[in-house]
């Protein structure tokens, strides 16, 4: 299908305006929450370990670089994509973690939280730094249990980058209280550790609601898998209490699933256009919080089948051609809140998400920056306590501000498909988790 032009700045992207109902398949790279928890957990390993199909983005090589730093041999078999195809795979080799080092977390939430209780098991000083906005991103959280559980950690008592992990070759562990409703990255962030702490740790949640639970089910189901004995509230266990013994981790070979909740542009632009997009490879059963779309989006207004094709399964999702609002909890699922809100934007009645206050502490402040963005198109949201009202309203061309914040940027994509003249500010800023974005994009719609 066509495109209408659209005139070209050097610091905006003109969104592709869908001219017809997009008809694609759309293969999307691997998963960052994946790959990133499994370049973690086969570093602690005992062996070495492979994973395929990685997610090659600039979060995941913040995490190997940081990771190399300290001493871990990562192989790289890179194949002719530059998304992870095929044909690539990671050789991770273990070795004795050491400083100094320096690692560079970039606004990268899962390197500036996964790592420093890697680098307290390290021999020597790990220096934590970052762009700008990760010195305001919560750590605290992650630094107090890390002190708890026996860590030496310098960070001038901020409670956030840039900070030194004094390492001292190991940890002692144990029970340990934290306040996790800012991000459920804080208990992940331990658990992933813990099988390498002599006494392993018993993480309480005392906080408030405990968001995006299901990447916290992602990292018990992937420490089982590498031979970590852990209990969790999900099994019988005690309410906002995780336990993950002492013990050695296998080193495995493992095929990263794509990443859901990038596919979420896409499967948004047939919704959008009253198309159809099919995703190759989307699993039957799944931790990523991308899975909710089908769901979600069904209830917008399209319809969803996973089908089984030689290759293993795909999800085929068409558009009926009418948006509608809806009224939805996204506390699990919050990433997914700019996409969705874009969405709700272009509907034919109002919309209200919900159980996202802790959005405000995410790359950005994703809920005031999607008020802002929007309603300077010419729409009418507003900010609840926790969450968004959306008020559809026609919308108008202009910039779309992706302040440094990859949903951000797909999510003005996604209005640029219905509203001629949108152009996006820093859409390079999606190669944090989706490389080529734009390429994948205009091949999409066919251009």
């Amino acid at each position: 299908m066509a495109m209408t032009d659209s005139t070209v700045h050097p610091a905006l992207w003109p969104a592709p305006y869908a001219t017809g109902a997009v008809e694609a398949t759309v293969t999307v790279p691997g998963s960052k929450s994946v790959t990133n928890r499994a370049l973690v957990l086969a570093a602690l390993a005992a062996e070495p370990g492979w994973l395929r199909r990685p997610l090659r983005s600039r979060d995941t090589l913040l995490m190997s670089a940081a990771l190399q730093a300290m001493g871990v041999g990562i192989e790289e078999t890179v194949s002719s994509s530059t998304t992870g195809g095929a044909g690539e795979a990671w050789r991770v080799i273990p070795s004795g973690l050491h400083g100094p080092a320096t690692v560079d977390v970039g606004n990268a939430g899962t390197v500036m939280r996964f790592l420093p209780p890697v680098a307290a098991l390290a021999d020597g000083p790990i220096r934590f730094d970052g762009d700008p906005r990760s010195y305001e991103r919560p750590l605290g959280g992650v630094i107090g249990a890390l002190r708890t559980l026996g860590a030496r950690i310098d960070d001038d008592d901020r409670g956030a980058l840039p900070m030194t992990v004094h390492g001292g070759g190991a940890l002692d562990g144990g029970p340990v209280r934290i306040d996790a409703s800012s991000s459920s990255q804080f208990v992940s962030a331990l658990l992933l550790s813990a099988p390498r702490f002599n006494q392993g740790v018993e993480v309480r949640h005392v906080g408030g609601r405990l968001p995006s639970m299901p990447h916290i089910r992602m990292t018990v189901d992937m420490l089982r898998a590498v031979g970590a004995q852990v209990d969790e509230p999900e099994t019988g266990g005690e309410p906002d209490v995780w336990r993950v013994s002492h013990s050695a981790l296998l080193g495995r070979d493992l095929t990263i699933e794509p990443d859901l909740s990038n596919a979420q542009p896409f499967l948004a632009a047939a919704l959008v256009t009253g198309g159809r997009v099919t995703i190759p490879d989307w699993p039957e059963r799944t931790t990523q919080p991308g899975d909710a779309l089908r769901e979600i989006f069904t209830q917008m207004g399209g319809s969803c089948e996973l089908t089984t094709t030689p290759d293993g399964t795909a999800l085929v999702f068409t558009g009926s051609g009418r948006i509608h609002g809806i009224d939805v909890d996204l506390g699990e699922v919050g990433e997914l809140t700019p996409g969705i809100a874009a969405v709700a934007a272009l509907a034919d009645s109002p919309s209200t998400l919900r159980g996202v206050a802790h959005l405000r502490l995410h790359e950005t402040d994703r809920l005031a920056a999607l008020t802002k963005e929007i309603n300077e198109l010419g729409g009418d949201v507003t900010e609840t306590e926790d969450g968004l009202h959306i008020r559809p309203r026609p919308l108008h061309g202009g910039v779309f501000h992706t302040y440094d914040d990859h949903r951000m940027a797909t999510a003005g994509s996604i209005i640029g498909l219905a509203v001629k003249d949108v152009q996006i500010e820093n859409v390079a800023t999606t190669a944090k988790t989706l490389p080529d974005f734009p390429r994948m994009w205009s091949e999409m719609l066919g251009a």
